[in-house]
């Protein structure tokens, strides 16, 4: 009894880890699939903070489209530095529209974020490739959001569930 009790055990482990081999169980990094945005103010003054809001609402209308047809991360990369100038143009014009005489600079870069929570999910400190946009000396605290799968492109206070690849993907990485 004692020896059949011992090859089923045996058996069961050997079995769990061929099932364990066979089945691709790496750990998803979060940081490895997402693109960030992020629009650091020119400071924290109450109207370097307003003016951000709106560079913001200008430069997702836009991107809202140009990102309509990226399908992966290198997609996005690709189509937001290709962008670059238009963001700028974007930003800047939008600066001006309210009165600032300060110029916007733009990057695509792989840089370090704490970690950060966007609506259900958590994104952990690391390093993420992002779009930067500095408002003047962009010193001021900042927005952001993720720009691929796009959830940038939500107007404010809706309750949007997403049924779509967008909610799929990130349901993935975040193991849902």
């Amino acid at each position: 009894m004692k020896r059949n009790f011992i090859v089923g055990a045996i058996f069961l482990i050997f079995a769990f880890a061929v099932i364990l081999s066979a089945c691709d169980f790496k750990p998803t990094n979060v940081s490895d699939e997402v693109v960030r945005i992020h629009i650091r103010a020119n400071s924290n003054s109450a109207d370097d903070q307003r003016v951000k809001l709106k560079v913001r609402d200008a430069v997702t209308a836009y991107l809202e489209e140009e990102m309509r047809d990226c399908k992966t991360k290198t997609d996005a990369i690709a189509r937001l530095k290709d962008s670059t100038d238009e963001i700028i143009d974007i930003a800047n014009n939008t600066l001006y529209t309210y009165g600032y005489d300060y110029k916007t600079t733009v990057s695509v870069k792989n840089d370090y974020f704490p970690e950060r929570t966007y609506g259900e999910y958590v994104f952990p400190e690391g390093y993420y490739d992002a779009l930067m946009i500095y408002l003047g000396d962009g010193v001021g605290d900042n927005w952001w959001c993720v720009a691929f799968p796009p959830l940038c492109f939500v107007p404010d206070g809706e309750n949007v569930e997403y049924k779509s690849w967008v909610k799929e993907k990130l349901d993935e990485l975040f193991n849902r």
